[in-house]
């Protein structure tokens, strides 16, 4: 099984910037790919980033185009998520999460496709 752990999340005033990371450990080799979702109170999860294991292909909601940026190091297993210019906004709970291959999706970003989920790690902009 895969297992995702999550770091680097904190408190930051808007402007500021934030890199969170997620080190994988267990059986990687089936992964598809692996994304960053975030959950603010009372709102749905949605995905913001993901990349492509094999191609390192990337695709971004809209909400942080330009703004953050997702990257993996397969040496060390680990998925990070480079905030910048942060607002209020991107308030959340924010966790990473892997497909695997094989597994059916509407899009890149498909909640319902991805099986593994780390604990999440809390990033709190204030204004």
């Amino acid at each position: 099984q895969v297992q995702l752990m999550e770091s680097g999340g904190e408190s930051v005033q808007a402007g500021g910037s934030l890199t969170l990371s997620c080190t994988a450990s267990g059986d990687i080799s089936r992964i598809y790919s692996m994304a960053w979702f975030r959950q603010a109170p009372g709102k749905e999860r949605e995905g913001i980033a993901v990349i492509l294991r094999s191609s390192s292909t990337t695709v971004y909601a809209d909400s942080v185009k330009g703004r953050f940026t997702i990257s993996r190091d397969s040496a060390s297993n680990t998925l990070s998520l480079q905030m910048n210019s942060l607002q209020p906004e991107d308030t959340a709970m924010y966790y990473c999460a892997s497909r695997f291959e094989g597994t059916r999706a509407r899009t890149h970003l498909d909640r319902s496709a991805f099986a593994r989920w780390g604990q999440g790690t809390q990033v709190t902009v204030s204004s």
